[in-house]
């Protein structure tokens, strides 16, 4: 008898934990991004709650990320700070330390992280409600210069004098911008002399490259385009999240050469020969959504610089589509693909956060980790709306 019940344990137990991916096979890279909302209402505010070790939304997220364990991790929504202090603690008291059962701690000892374009003034009064000092006004929204920033943890060393970033780069120097029109008459929504100063990237736009145990380096093409909502029928925001979108595809397809001017004045975009993966949350569905403009996402999805494979899924994603049958009735994408739940907000689920790797790549596996109900992480995965998208490419191998 004791031998049975033991071995019923063991099989509850597999069951328990069969949303949980199998490691890598050897000599595979696991990458992933993950938007955490880890963002709070005023500065400093994160890092206070992140260095107290008792945040239960830093646990759960903690507890996601060990059951996955990607050798590199894009965060998306991690409050920014100078020193970079929000994703240290969050590596070494939250992943450093195992979150549940069966569960081991994550060295994530090489970080990458750089300024953003959100709550940081513009000075003008993009919003036109005639002040020019609220969130609206930001160069990307935000309450404060650092909200809603990205990170790279890393298992893998970073070559930071090749990374590089495009904090800076202007709207209406993109050729074709999407330029937002005035819903009250002909002409632009923006005055000219705005116009030409308006920052592209809501946050920022990075390629972080990392070497490869076989010698490569991987470049990871990381950006988080503004959502395409929460505007008027001038849609400024929906025609910045096409173009931010689009800014990924020209950088990636090496077009537009003469545009891509990093904030270390460096020029060119990226070289044709380069092995990359595109990570983040692009607030874009290549179906569904509020968005005006599901071209953009749909012609990067198309690129010929891509690998293509099957999108990631989940069961979970279904079970969720299933259970707000009556949000999800319209939507004609496939729901097993979907990567957030934002059923609370009236809107369903979306797929939006993407791990797309360059076509020299081989991909080996890929999954969305959003549990069933009752499987392991289930709770976990409700720390925030997003849910962390992974993909296991094989190691490249030579240099550029």
């Amino acid at each position: 008898m004791r031998s049975l019940l033991l071995a019923m344990g063991c099989v509850a137990a597999a069951a328990a934990h069969a949303s949980d991916p199998p490691p890598p096979a050897g000599g595979a890279i696991r990458l992933a991004t993950y938007n955490v909302s880890l963002y709070r209402d005023r500065p400093g505010r994160l890092v206070q709650e992140l260095a107290s070790g008792r945040s239960r939304q830093a646990r759960r997220i903690a507890e996601v990320v060990q059951r996955v364990r990607p050798d590199v991790l894009l965060l998306n929504e991690i409050d920014y700070d100078p020193r970079g202090e929000a994703p240290r603690l969050l590596a070494e008291r939250y992943l450093a330390e195992p979150q549940a059962d069966g569960l081991r701690p994550l060295d994530y000892g090489r970080r990458f992280t750089a300024p953003v374009n959100t709550g940081v003034p513009s000075g003008l009064d993009l919003d036109r409600d005639g002040a020019a000092d609220g969130p609206n006004d930001a160069w990307g929204y935000g309450r404060y210069p650092g909200q809603y920033g990205m990170a790279v943890l890393s298992q893998l060393p970073i070559d930071r004098q090749a990374s590089r970033t495009f904090q800076t780069l202007r709207w209406s120097d993109l050729p074709d911008a999407r330029q937002p029109v005035d819903p009250g008459g002909p002409g632009p929504y923006y005055p000219e002399a705005t116009w030409r100063r308006l920052r592209l990237p809501s946050k920022s736009f990075w390629d972080v490259v990392v070497c490869t145990p076989g010698g490569a380096p991987l470049h990871l093409v990381c950006s988080h385009p503004t959502p395409p909502v929460f505007d008027g029928p001038e849609d400024r925001n929906g025609r910045r999240n096409a173009d931010e979108v689009r800014l990924v595809r020209e950088y990636v397809e090496g077009t537009l050469g003469g545009y891509f001017v990093d904030d270390q004045g460096r020029r060119g975009a990226l070289p044709p020969d380069a092995a990359f993966v595109v990570l983040g949350d692009l607030n874009a569905d290549p179906a569904d959504g509020e968005g005006r403009e599901h071209g953009a996402i749909g012609r990067l999805l198309g690129s010929g610089r891509l690998a293509h494979v099957a999108p990631p899924t989940s069961r979970g994603a279904v079970r969720a589509s299933q259970r707000f049958d009556g949000l999800n009735s319209g939507h004609a994408g496939n729901p097993a693909a979907d990567t957030a739940d934002f059923s609370g907000d009236g809107h369903g689920n979306l797929r939006v956060d993407y791990v797309l790797p360059s076509d020299q790549l081989t991909v080996l596996a890929a999954g969305v980790y959003w549990p069933a109900p009752g499987e392991a992480g289930a709770d976990a995965v409700r720390a925030t709306d997003h849910r962390l998208v992974w993909v296991d490419i094989a190691a490249p191998h030579g240099k550029e």
